[in-house]
């Protein structure tokens, strides 16, 4: 199916309601039937029937059919955020006793479900450096259950080749999981690589505006059906259908948005990777990246994130830099039209928690739709300080 009627046309049944061009926002908690027959189907479907919005909404499901046809996937599931996603898919996936092998700098919920809220229940991990295959496949056990990467992951940017790793989890008969947020699928889709399940923090790339907060799972029906019926029904970590008209609206632009931030992103990295201030740039479609050929291999692009490392010991230093941006706001998360900046001397010193491992050093940007140029200016003034 083309990209261009996935994303304007794709599960938009117009005659449905009345010939509108956006789908309406059936903003409704429950549906009614006309006899007990249509109930009794309705209530032995209730994953493809419209019973209760907790399982099935029609705004719903205009955006789930968009998001499986773009991951090239049977079906989707669409949560209230990036962390139910991850945790959702998680934990269809394991049983009391079995073992997690998940990739380091993973997204720190993933991590913290990981190292906190799993070991409860019995179930176990070992991390591994992701770059490296053969330590991937040392770390599997008996009872391992999921091989969950991240590619690139969202701080350093590391990739795991993906179409090895899922030969190596097949051969194992275990299941493969990625959060994929980092390039969204019109940059990468990693079932057509052998992945199993696929996983976004939808409050970026997908929905594009800052405005909503929401997760996605993107498997095949078997997959989904079973995780709708357990882990998505049980908990009810759903999406409004507000936030998905919302969503839906954002995909209108997710391959103009994409292709913008991605040239930006190129081009501003290209500037930094020259600057006598910086020590290293992470951004896998740098010709300077060590991991080039495998982004190459397996992306079509990488977006408008990266990280780098300023050439500073001192901790001040760090600080003041990032005092003299003025055209990037502080901020979490990434993937609107702002320019953002998240340097890690923030999480330094703060009362009460351990500075991390993570060097203050260590900066991480987001390009947005904003001029690269009049960006570029920003970072030339600001890296004067240094």
């Amino acid at each position: 199916m083309h990209l261009s009627d996935i994303l304007n046309h794709l599960g938009e049944n117009r005659k449905n309601y009345f010939n509108a061009v956006s789908p309406p926002i059936i903003q409704s908690s429950n549906f009614v039937f006309d006899n007990l027959e249509d109930f009794r189907k309705a209530f032995a479907d209730e994953m493809g029937s419209t019973l209760y919005t907790r399982g099935n909404n029609p705004t719903v499901a205009i955006l789930r059919k968009k998001l499986a046809a773009l991951e090239k996937a049977e079906d989707c599931l669409v949560f209230g955020s990036g962390a139910s996603a991850n945790a959702m898919a998680i934990l269809s996936q394991v049983h009391q006793g079995a073992h997690i092998v998940c990739v380091n700098n993973s997204y720190s919920w993933t991590f913290k479900m990981l190292t906190e809220y799993l070991p409860k229940f019995g179930v176990t991990h070992t991390f591994v450096d992701g770059t490296n295959l053969e330590e991937i496949e040392a770390a599997i056990q008996p009872n391992t259950t999921l091989l969950f990467l991240e590619s690139p992951t969202s701080i350093v940017l590391d990739l795991q080749d993906l179409k090895a790793c899922a030969a190596i989890a097949k051969k194992h008969g275990i299941i493969t999981a990625i959060d994929n947020s980092y390039a969204s699928p019109i940059f990468q889709r990693p079932i057509e690589h052998g992945i199993d399940i696929v996983i976004h923090s939808g409050t970026k790339y997908l929905n594009g505006h800052s405005d909503v907060v929401v997760g996605v799972v993107c498997s095949s029906k078997e997959i989904i059906e079973k995780m709708f019926y357990s882990e998505f029904m049980t908990l009810g970590a759903i999406i409004s259908p507000n936030d998905a008209m919302l969503v839906i609206r954002g995909l209108r632009t997710l391959e103009l948005r994409m292709k913008r931030v991605h040239e930006s992103g190129m081009k501003i990295t290209s500037f930094l990777e020259k600057h006598p201030k910086i020590e290293k740039v992470n951004y896998p479609f740098s010709p300077n990246s060590p991991q080039y050929d495998l982004a190459k291999k397996q992306m079509d692009g990488a977006g408008g994130l990266f990280s780098l490392y300023i050439k500073t010991d001192s901790l001040e230093k760090a600080e003041a830099f990032f005092h003299r941006l003025k055209r990037f706001s502080l901020a979490v998360s990434w993937g609107g039209h702002e320019s953002l900046v998240l340097p890690f001397c923030g999480f330094y010193n703060i009362p009460g928690q351990e500075d991390p491992t993570l060097p203050f050093n260590l900066v991480r940007f987001y390009i947005g739709l904003e001029d690269p140029d009049w960006l570029i200016e920003d970072l030339k003034q600001a890296l004067e300080v240094l």
